[in-house]
C-alpha cells in the first residue's frame, strides 16, 4: 500500500462531553489540524438494550456501571444509535469530514450480534444455534453469527453497500475480522468498490491472507503492548525490534500493520488511563514518534493528540458514569499544546516523505540495544535515519556522516558523537 494514511480513532462517548455525532462534527477541524487523513468511527449502529446481565462480557460485568449499552453488541446494523443521533447526523458528519478532505471509516461489528437483533425473530438461523435449535452465546456472551448461511451473508454484503451507497463512507474496521471466514470480507470489498472504487478496510487480526484482496491493512496487538512496556522501562527495545522482525515474516509480504499504542480496548473499564501517567508524557512522545516512522500506518487514540489524561470507558456515557469525556483542558496545558504541534509535525513529515510509507525499513546495531531504537527508511536513493532512546537514561551515537535534522528532540551533537537525553529522539535525512 503506496497511499500515506494516518488514522485516528474517535469513540464518540469519549471524545465529547455529548458523546454525539453533531457534537463531534464541530471539532473534525481540529482532527484535520493534526493531520490525520482518515477518521475511525467506533461502532455507531443500535447497540443492544438488553438488561440480563448472563448476555454482557465480563468486561461490560466488572466496570460495574450498569449500562447494558454495549458498542460492540449490535442489535440494529441498518440504524444509527439515538445515543449518538440519527442516520441524517451519520450523513452530515461524513459530509463535513469530507469537506475537510477526511476519509471516514466505520466499525463493523459482523462476529456477533445482541441478543435482542432485529432480525433474530424472522431469522434465527442468522446466528449459530445446538442440535435443539437453541442460540449458541459464544466468545463475550454473544450470539455468533452463522456464516454457513448464504442469506446472512447477503445481509451483511448490503449492509456494506448501504453504508458506502447512501452514508458516503470510505471503507470499514472490522471487529474481530480474523474470526470471519476471509473470503466473506473479499466480496465484501468487492461489492463496495464498485460504489466507491477505492476504500480503505483495516482488519482487527493479524492473518496473513487477509492483506490483498480484502484488506489494506492489520492490526498488530504485540507491537501496541510491547512498545508500552519498554517506553515504560519493562521490556528492552531489542524485544520490539525482534518482534517487528517476526511479524515481517509472518506475513511474508508488505508489512502494512497499524502501530498505536492504544486503542478503545485499553478504556474497559476505570482501571485503565492513558499511558503517559504511568511511563510519563515525554516517553509517549517518543513512542508516538516511533509509531510515525515506521512502516505500516500511524493510528492514534482519541486525546493523545493533546496528552489527554482523563480515565476512560467504553461502558460510559453521558447516562452512566462520570468524567468519561476526553479532558480538553490539556490542550491548553504545555504538554497538551507540545503534543499537538508534535503530531501535526510528525503528521506533516509523514506525508512529505515517501521512505515512510513507502520505503524499506532497515534495522542498525547500536551500542544500547535495550535502549536505543536505531533504523533507516530508504526509497529512491533518499534516506531517513531515526534514533529513538526508549530510556530515561542519555546514550550515545556515533556518527559517520553528514546527517540533515529534520526532527529532534533532546539531542546535541559532539564531533562525529550524537547524544540523546532522557527519551530523545532524532530524525535525519543522510546526505
Amino acid at each position: 500500500m503506496n497511499n500515506c494514511e494516518i488514522i485516528y480513532q474517535l469513540f464518540l462517548r469519549t471524545f465529547t462531553p455529548e458523546g454525539t455525532l453533531k457534537a463531534a462534527g464541530q471539532m473534525l477541524r481540529h482532527i484535520k489540524e493534526c493531520g490525520f487523513t482518515i477518521v475511525y468511527l467506533c461502532p455507531v449502529c443500535c447497540a443492544d438494550s438488553d438488561k440480563q446481565k448472563k448476555y454482557w462480557s465480563a468486561r461490560q460485568k466488572e466496570c460495574k456501571l450498569n449500562n447494558p449499552q454495549n458498542p460492540y453488541r449490535i442489535s440494529d446494523y441498518y440504524n444509527v444509535d439515538p445515543e449518538y443521533g440519527t442516520n441524517e447526523d451519520l450523513k452530515e458528519f461524513v459530509a463535513a469530514a469530507h469537506k475537510l478532505g477526511l476519509k471516514v471509516i466505520l466499525d463493523l461489528v459482523y462476529f456477533h450480534c445482541g441478543p435482542k437483533a432485529v432480525f433474530l425473530e424472522k431469522h434465527k438461523d442468522f446466528v449459530k444455534c445446538d442440535e435443539n435449535g437453541e442460540i449458541i452465546y459464544g466468545e463475550w456472551q454473544f450470539p455468533t453469527l452463522n456464516f454457513e448461511n448464504l442469506a446472512l451473508r447477503e445481509y451483511l454484503w448490503q449492509n456494506m453497500e448501504y453504508f458506502v451507497r447512501d452514508f458516503d463512507v470510505d471503507g470499514f474496521r472490522c471487529d474481530v475480522a480474523y474470526l470471519c471466514p476471509t473470503d466473506f470480507w473479499e466480496e465484501g470489498r468487492k461489492r463496495i468498490e464498485k460504489i466507491k472504487s477505492k476504500v480503505f478496510m483495516l482488519n482487527e487480526g493479524e492473518n496473513e491472507d487477509a492483506l490483498g484482496l480484502a484488506f489494506d491493512a492489520n492490526y498488530h496487538y504485540n507491537w501496541m503492548e510491547y512498545s508500552k512496556q519498554v517506553f515504560g522501562g519493562e521490556l528492552s527495545a531489542a524485544e520490539l525490534v525482534k518482534e517487528h522482525i517476526k511479524m515481517s515474516e509472518h506475513l511474508q509480504k508488505e508489512n502494512v500493520c497499524i502501530r498505536a499504542i492504544d486503542s478503545h480496548d485499553g478504556a474497559h473499564n476505570y482501571k485503565f488511563i492513558h499511558p503517559q501517567i504511568h511511563n510519563g508524557n515525554l516517553s509517549v512522545n517518543a513512542n508516538l514518534v516511533l509509531n510515525y516512522m515506521m512502516d505500516g500506518i500511524p493510528f492514534i487514540f482519541n486525546g493523545y493528540e493533546i496528552a489527554d489524561d482523563n480515565y476512560h470507558s467504553i461502558f460510559a456515557n453521558r447516562f452512566y458514569g462520570k468524567n468519561n469525556a476526553i479532558n480538553w483542558c490539556k490542550a491548553l496545558t504545555k504538554d497538551g499544546i507540545y503534543r499537538k504541534k508534535l503530531i501535526a509535525k510528525l503528521s506533516k513529515i509523514r506525508k512529505e516523505n515517501e521512505a515512510l510509507y513507502k520505503g524499506k525499513l532497515e534495522w542498525i546495531e547500536n551500542a544500547y540495544p535495550d535502549k536505543l531504537l536505531s533504523f533507516v527508511r530508504t526509497y529512491k536513493g533518499k534516506r531517513l535515519l531515526v534514533c529513538i532512546n526508549t530510556s530515561d537514561k542519555a546514550v550515545k551515537i556515533n556518527v559517520e556522516r553528514p546527517i540533515k535534522t529534520i526532527l529532534s528532540y533532546k539531542q546535541k551533537n559532539n564531533e562525529s558523537v550524537m547524544i540523546l537525553g532522557k527519551y530523545g529522539y532524532f530524525v535525519g535525512g543522510i546526505e
